[in-house]
């Protein structure tokens, strides 16, 4: 099914690339015709927003400074080793590590710890307080006073928004291409906004992410649940792959149509990709999807919670998260 799919999505597959959004001039306000008293980062974040609305997803380059990025891979892959060493000895902790997808050969949804030292420190383990803490320096730079993607959450789901899914996802070569697919079922309303951040240059043979423009819509998601009607969909879609360089990141809308290319067993690499999402408050109940987050997280933060924690880090607390604890259930 998946080789079906992608020779129809072949041929208008393009790379997905940042939109270009300039200030415009307001005539008559301030200098040059801009509001004195305007936010440069809050008008941008509105702007933002609107292609994320418009067309289920945005690409916004260099999210991330490449030093971090390299840092919280290093650590992710680390991290890794570690899940897959405890979950060959005991099956049974593999919920503690893996979500959503660890079930398809060579790729897994990593879920991550938001303790200084992250694995190191389940169970009340002792780290160095000199350990360099990855996570909240990525964190930082993207939600913390002047992060790259705060206003953006902030204008998708308010500082009420559920942090749902915190993750890595790691592909190696071989694994191959899913099937396309949303995330969750259809909701009118956005339920949860996910980002992606590339901790290292993805190129087409690692397997980018393709995303179906304009397909989180009521009209796209009812042709796609009908069988007769799903390949001409997928046919006029206009596909987007997001080969990304080190730091960059998309931002899209869950129920947008979207699938993992195959990471080539010759030419690929392993491909890792920061993940988290919120979700809109305006929706409640049951998502129909448990999202990839480790349970004792579920429910816990909101995006007010994570920039609350990171303004104590900001200011000399070294392990900012640390009332969430580890987030694991213990039985």
């Amino acid at each position: 099914q998946a080789l079906h799919e992608e020779k129809l999505l072949s041929s208008k597959s393009r790379e997905l690339i940042a939109p270009k959004i300039t200030p415009r001039a307001q005539a008559g306000i301030g200098f040059g015709g801009q509001s004195k008293n305007q936010n440069p980062k809050a008008w941008l974040a509105v702007e933002q927003a609107k292609v994320l609305k418009k067309e289920g997803v945005i690409r916004i380059d260099q999210v991330m400074s490449g030093h971090v990025a390299d840092e919280l891979r290093e650590q992710i892959l680390q991290q890794q080793v570690v899940a897959q060493t405890r979950t060959e000895d005991d099956p049974s902790t593999s919920r503690t590590y893996y979500g959503v997808e660890n079930r398809r050969k060579n790729r897994c949804d990593l879920q991550l710890s938001l303790l200084q030292g992250g694995y190191a420190a389940d169970n009340g383990g002792q780290v160095d307080e000199d350990e360099p803490h990855a996570v909240a320096e990525a964190l930082q730079e993207l939600l913390g006073t002047n992060g790259s993607l705060r206003m953006l959450y902030e204008n998708l789901v308010t500082l009420q928004g559920e942090f749902y899914e915190f993750a890595a996802l790691v592909t190696e070569p071989g694994s191959q291409r899913q099937t396309v697919h949303p995330d969750l079922p259809f909701n009118e309303v956005a339920p949860l906004y996910v980002v992606f951040i590339a901790l290292q240059d993805v190129n087409f043979p690692m397997g980018p992410t393709s995303f179906l423009l304009r397909t989180h819509t009521k009209q796209k998601n009812e042709k796609f649940n009908i069988q007769s009607e799903k390949d001409q969909l997928l046919r006029k879609a206009d596909t987007r792959f997001s080969t990304l360089k080190k730091g960059d990141a998309v931002v899209f809308d869950a129920r947008i149509l979207h699938c993992g290319n195959a990471n080539e067993p010759a030419d690929g690499s392993t491909r890792v990709l920061f993940n988290f999402s919120f979700r809109n408050p305006q929706v409640t109940g049951d998502l129909g999807y448990p999202g990839s987050i480790r349970p004792g997280y579920c429910g816990a933060l909101t995006l007010g919670g994570i920039q609350e924690a990171l303004d104590l880090y900001g200011a000399g607390d070294k392990n900012p998260f640390a009332s969430y604890s580890d987030g694991l259930i213990q039985t």
